[in-house]
């Protein structure tokens, strides 16, 4: 599993209004497989992937939504708000 967790921050929730979802993924897993997870598991169109390693060593992503998908209703869909 690629994905470890979805982050509920005070950032992550100003990026849900840019469509972005915030995940901590493993660490070797590359963009397109971050992708084509994310839509497979959610069945959503990602626009863009973003990733960068934290200063604790974990790697997160920036998962931008196609404009006709919500990531707010997404995370709430999982339970997360």
């Amino acid at each position: 599993m690629l994905i470890k967790c979805f982050l509920v921050t005070e950032k992550s929730t100003a990026e849900l209004e840019k469509n972005i979802l915030t995940a901590i993924v493993d660490t070797h897993a590359r963009k397109p497989d971050i992708k084509k997870e994310i839509e497979r598991l959610f069945n959503v169109e990602v626009e863009k992937v973003n990733t960068l390693i934290t200063p604790k060593g974990e790697k997160k992503a920036y998962i931008k939504l196609k404009p006709d998908y919500s990531a707010e209703e997404l995370l709430s869909r999982l339970g997360v708000f």
